[in-house]
């Protein structure tokens, strides 16, 4: 914000269930991204406000058919969850768990921003766990669980539990039924974080209590696993802010070279998704107090850096799809769990942006940056019901308080049944197609923001318009905030142009939600999906993004 300020969120975009390490004077941080690949960003960062994504931990976690969206299976709302990342004895790791295949993931390299990762997997679930080493007694454990917080030891080279070692329950939530329930589950104790400082072991767990908000806890000991355990809340605080006002809860502290202390924790905040907050952390008595000036209460809307202003790099960005020759080089199969964002293209090695994510595992063999260049091509290779269903639809997030995606696509080669165009895209989505029907083309806008409410994909068309001409250009404008002359917020509209110029809109202002089917936030994607035959292509010449939305101007 300038005068060596900045203000909460410090990403006003979905970056859930952060965890931040600090590595000489260099930060990172690992995020959820659940069914999106490539998966587990690692974004960098020199003062704790201003990130760039600068690895991915896999491409793809696997080929079942629920990580590829065949035969009806999918990993909405699965897939990786809740990433620990450490450092320790020079290497890097990650653990996470996943809802979808029941195991516990464990990715480790050198390098933590350009180097590949080696997997071990357990074929046990360890629910929001983190991956603690005692450097006391080498001992390493995976503390984790929901409403009671448990702990395993595991094995040396983290294949499992070590037979024979430690294992049990650390603490469990005092009184489960006060707290909110959704389905079977107790929303007490979750999302842990464990260090230790100055003789003591810290645990840091989030907690939604009935007719409150969700708060942050943190329990120690000066024993681990220990049996007393002493707890207090840090931060019950309801943050008010660009129309949102929620809880901030679920995280751990971390510390500057210099020896301040802050909080990073998320705040739900509508269709958007999760948005990351710093705040301050001040040492009380031995507890890790948050908020202004320790007060356990107060989230600050504007707030001092933490170190030197670094420059902005942002997470989601315009791309014109532009390559040369020395991006490209030899690809290791489709299939390949390595990262770096590869996909097959003639033979060679592609790597898109690190800003883009696709929808589950990518087909390698039907996207392109070389086939047309200075264009991306999406070609169809399996029918589909719906976007839901289809493969090959890129993703980035959308960001806050407004913005605007626009691309430009040449459809001339669609086949009769193809849909392809621009999505808001979410479990209760929108989007503005080209369809090519036996009848000629035509401009479909698309309303599914129920699907959520009637509890099925039900896609309403609202409008739709003849297409004139081959090449057409697409705009999707969000409203995260609102604004004061009563516009609702969590907003988004559709408009297509001949020209780029000259915008017309299409169909209703949608109101969007975040809802835990997928369990993200709202998402600009590219998509081309086929109903009828496969092999049908739309190329996209670009994608632009913008703060303003300009709606007909």
């Amino acid at each position: 914000m300038g005068n060596n300020t900045f203000s909460n969120p410090i990403i006003y975009a979905d970056v859930p269930d952060m965890d931040i390490i600090r590595v000489g004077d260099v930060y990172y941080m690992a995020s959820t991204t659940m069914h999106l690949s490539p998966g587990c960003p690692i974004m960098k960062s020199m003062d704790l406000v201003h990130w760039e994504i600068v690895n991915y931990v896999y491409d793809i976690l696997g080929t079942e058919d629920a990580m590829a969206l065949r035969n009806g299976a999918s990993m909405y709302g699965a897939g990786q969850w809740a990433a620990s990342l450490q450092h320790h004895n020079g290497m890097y790791y990650v653990a996470f768990a996943s809802n979808t295949t029941d195991q516990t993931y464990i990715y480790v390299t050198d390098d933590i921003e350009n180097g590949s990762w080696k997997r071990t997997v357990i074929d046990e679930k360890y629910h929001d766990l983190t991956l603690f080493f005692d450097d006391d007694n080498g001992r390493v454990y995976s503390v984790y669980g929901g409403g009671e917080i448990k702990y395993a030891e595991l094995k040396p080279d983290l294949s499992g539990a070590l037979e024979g070692g430690r294992q049990g329950t650390l603490f469990q939530t005092d009184a489960p039924g006060e707290c909110i329930t959704v389905g079977e589950n107790h929303l007490g104790y979750e999302g842990t974080h464990v260090m230790k400082k100055d003789g003591y072991y810290y645990v840091f767990n989030i907690c939604w209590p009935k007719g409150k908000e969700r708060i942050e806890v943190c329990h120690r000991s000066t024993t681990f696993p220990g049996s007393a355990w002493e707890s207090r809340v840090i931060l019950d605080a309801q943050f008010d802010n660009n129309g949102v006002s929620a809880g901030v809860a679920q995280g751990g502290v971390i510390d500057t070279v210099d020896g301040k202390w802050y909080g990073f924790l998320f705040q739900d905040h509508g269709a958007v998704g999760r948005t990351p907050v710093l705040t301050d952390c001040t040492w009380k008595d031995g507890w890790p107090m948050l908020g202004k000036d320790g007060d356990g209460r107060t989230v600050e809307a504007v707030m001092n850096l933490p170190a030197a202003e670094s420059e902005a790099k942002p997470i989601i960005k315009s791309d014109e799809f532009d390559i040369d020759d020395a991006s490209v080089s030899k690809v290791a199969s489709d299939t390949d769990q390595s990262t770096g964002h590869p996909g097959q293209d003639d033979g060679k090695e592609v790597k898109l942006d690190l800003v883009w994510q696709w929808n589950h595992n990518p087909d390698n063999d039907n996207w392109s940056l070389t086939a047309r260049r200075g264009w991306l091509r999406l070609t169809t290779g399996e029918k589909a019901s719906g976007i839901l269903h289809a493969r090959n639809t890129l993703t980035q997030r959308t960001y806050g308080p407004t913005c605007s995606g626009e691309i430009k696509m040449d459809v001339s080669n669609m086949n009769i049944g193809d849909v392809a165009g621009l999505a808001a895209f979410s479990y209760n989505y929108g989007y503005l197609a080209v369809t090519k029907e036996s009848s000629g083309i035509r401009l479909v806008m698309v309303d599914a923001s129920s699907n959520a409410a009637k509890e099925k994909d039900d896609p309403q068309v609202i409008a739709a318009a003849d297409c004139t001409g081959s090449i057409v250009y697409l705009k999707e404008d969000f409203n995260f905030a609102g604004e004061a002359d009563g516009a609702n917020k969590d907003t988004v509209s559709f408009y297509y142009s001949y020209d780029g110029s000259c915008w017309t809109k299409l169909g209703n202002t949608i109101q969007l939600s975040y809802e835990l089917t997928h369990f993200m936030g709202s998402r600009f994607a590219l998509f081309n999906y086929a109903t009828k035959s496969v092999g049908g292509y739309v190329d996209f010449d670009y994608f632009r993004v913008s703060d303003e939305i300009t709606g007909e101007s």
